[in-house]
């Protein structure tokens, strides 16, 4: 059995490709602009409310269908831009 190591809230911990697969691109949503789990919310968008001072908490109590792990989904996919890395965000099938 593969199980998680939890962390310091006892949830387990999401690995950096588990975070990364939170994340979306679709051509016909938001301009193709990477969003939270097929969402209308940019990554951009929870990126700049961290940087402005909001908390995680704040950004949950506004955005009720997002997850704590959906924030650390933004953080770790600035972190992988910021490498100027690759990251594969498969692009969602026109349809």
């Amino acid at each position: 059995m593969n199980k998680k190591p939890k962390n310091k809230n006892g949830t387990a911990d999401l690995t950096r490709k588990d975070l990364l697969a939170r994340i979306t691109i679709d051509p016909k949503v938001c301009f193709g602009k990477p969003c939270i789990r097929g969402y209308r919310i940019w990554v951009s968008l929870i990126l700049d409310f961290l940087a402005s001072g909001t908390t995680k908490e704040e950004i949950l109590r506004d955005y009720p269908e997002l997850e704590d792990a959906d924030i650390n989904a933004c953080i770790a996919y600035g972190a992988e831009m910021s490498r100027e890395r690759f990251v594969e965000i498969p692009i969602q099938p026109k349809g």
